[in-house]
């Protein structure tokens, strides 16, 4: 029977009736049988932490967890009967101070640091979205909230990257025309950049910072483009007489002259041997340069100048965009655009593949567009547009993570990096003070270049390395200044 008084059931050894019968030979076990009823059961398990067995402690029973280390007051859930008043001191106050230690520990780790005990708050409603309950979300342990708890590493928060906001090398490049519908910039797989000044094309090492003058077109003709080859030292030069001239840089020698265009060529793009070349006759001229013929095939469908042209990554399609306010896609082997999208309400000269995605193409449209638009060539859907408030001038997408850089001119003239497919901005790179027309990224795909009206070429780190998104370009980091590059 319970003790009148509500003490705890002590080890009992005076009565025979409520002894096991064993042998004397055999140790008397001091395990007290006495009845309880259902109700006192269940009283002493929810009170159990008022009522604590000398001899062991109830961890649980068959079907019934412990209530030993239960909060009950934290929940609003009180027990089914008062405990009693008139207990006398628990003999083992280590037991009832590990009790209290665990239950606070596991307070902690359920519901965070900040929950208050039941003695503090007892009315309080713990699940309400309030930043002390929140998890650490680059929380790696169990318990979360490892951060303040010490002798337990945790995972850092990373830290937004920071993109320099000046430029770490200017150029001058007298001549640079305020062209929209030109391209006149581009950096090759060697590490060199050409650049059409007038009617002249110089190369400038980023490895030395040497300039090299690689030909000149004579007062009759001017430069409306220039192109690198994907692998070797070959350029290719779109000129304003319609002309495309190829030229081996490493020996500062013209190859070959190609005809076929009327108008002037602004836009250029290499497929390995193949060279697609953009014209203002509309007309986009695929040509092979190991054929004899200056070209193979003739692609149709614009109406107006071609100024963007670019070709996939694995280099099975080519995108178009021109002066019609249309981006077409082009297959290796059509002489008509196998998908149209006129969503663009200006120019469309800024194209961009993605190189992390199949398919994944970026295009910008000119003043009275200003928007940039995703498109999914595999599923042939627009993906999404953002209008940017100015004039898309270029596009470029790093190699190294998932970004991209556009360029813009009228009322901004600016440099944006954004983070895709969110597009949220990273950084705005001022400085230019005419729209930023060009650009070009280093074969390390961390460093862009950017030209303007302005006749300067900047050059500035945005991108990390493949490796660490925090070592620096080699190519620029250490050549500060201004110079000339004529």
């Amino acid at each position: 029977m319970d003790d009148p008084t509500g003490s705890p059931l002590r080890n009992q050894s005076a009565s025979s009736s409520s002894q096991l019968n064993v042998p004397s030979t055999m140790p008397r076990p001091s395990v007290n049988l006495e009845t309880l009823t259902p109700s006192d059961h269940v009283n002493r398990l929810i009170n159990s932490n008022h009522y604590v067995s000398p001899s062991r402690t109830i961890f649980s029973d068959r079907f019934i967890p412990s209530r030993s280390s239960s909060n009950f007051a934290l929940f609003k859930i009180s027990s089914s009967s008062p405990p009693p008043s008139g207990n006398p001191p628990t003999p083992d106050g280590g037991k009832e101070d590990s009790s209290s230690a665990y239950a606070s520990l596991l307070r902690t780790a359920l519901f965070g640091p900040h929950t208050p005990d039941k003695r503090d708050s007892p009315g309080r409603n713990i699940f309400r979205f309030k930043s002390e309950t929140r998890q650490s979300m680059h929380s790696l342990s169990p318990f979360g909230f490892d951060e303040e708890r010490p002798g337990v590493s945790h995972s850092p928060v990373k830290t937004p990257r920071k993109v320099p906001r000046s430029p770490y090398k200017v150029l001058d490049a007298p001549a640079l025309q305020d062209d929209f519908y030109l391209n006149l910039v581009d950096w090759s797989a060697h590490n060199v950049l050409a650049v059409g000044l007038g009617n002249c094309v110089y190369l400038w090492n980023a490895c030395s910072s040497k300039v090299t003058k690689l030909c000149d077109l004579g007062i009759d003709d001017s430069v409306c483009s220039v192109g690198w080859a994907q692998r070797g030292t070959h350029l290719a030069v779109g000129t304003s007489n319609g002309k495309v001239q190829i030229w081996d840089a490493s020996r500062c020698k013209r190859v070959r002259t190609m005809e076929g265009h009327r108008l002037r060529v602004g836009a250029l793009a290499w497929s390995s041997s193949l060279l697609s070349s953009g014209s203002r006759d509309k007309s986009i001229l695929q040509r092979d340069i190991r054929a004899q013929e200056d070209f193979v095939s003739k692609l149709s469908g614009h109406k107006s100048e071609v100024c963007g042209l670019k070709w996939s990554y694995d280099n099975r399609e080519l995108a178009s965009g021109g002066n019609d306010n249309r981006l077409f896609v082009w297959n290796q082997h059509a002489t008509q655009p196998v998908l149209k999208y006129s969503e663009h309400t200006a120019a469309v000269k800024a194209i961009a593949w993605s190189p992390h995605l199949h398919g994944l193409l970026a295009s910008g449209g000119g003043t009275a567009d200003r928007c940039i638009r995703f498109w999914n060539t595999t599923t042939n859907s627009h993906l999404s547009c953002m209008d940017t408030g100015s004039q898309v001038c270029n596009l470029v997408w790093s190699k190294n993570v998932n970004e991209l850089v556009s360029t813009h001119g009228y009322s901004q003239n600016q440099i944006i990096v954004w983070r895709y497919p969110n597009m949220s901005k990273l950084a705005t790179l001022t400085g230019h003070t005419y729209r930023v027309l060009y650009l070009a990224i280093s074969p390390d795909g961390q460093t862009i270049v950017t030209g303007a009206g302005d006749e300067t070429l900047r050059f500035w780190n945005v991108f990390p390395s493949p490796k660490s998104q925090t070592t620096d370009s080699e190519i620029g980091a250490s050549s500060l200044g201004r110079t000339t590059i004529r």
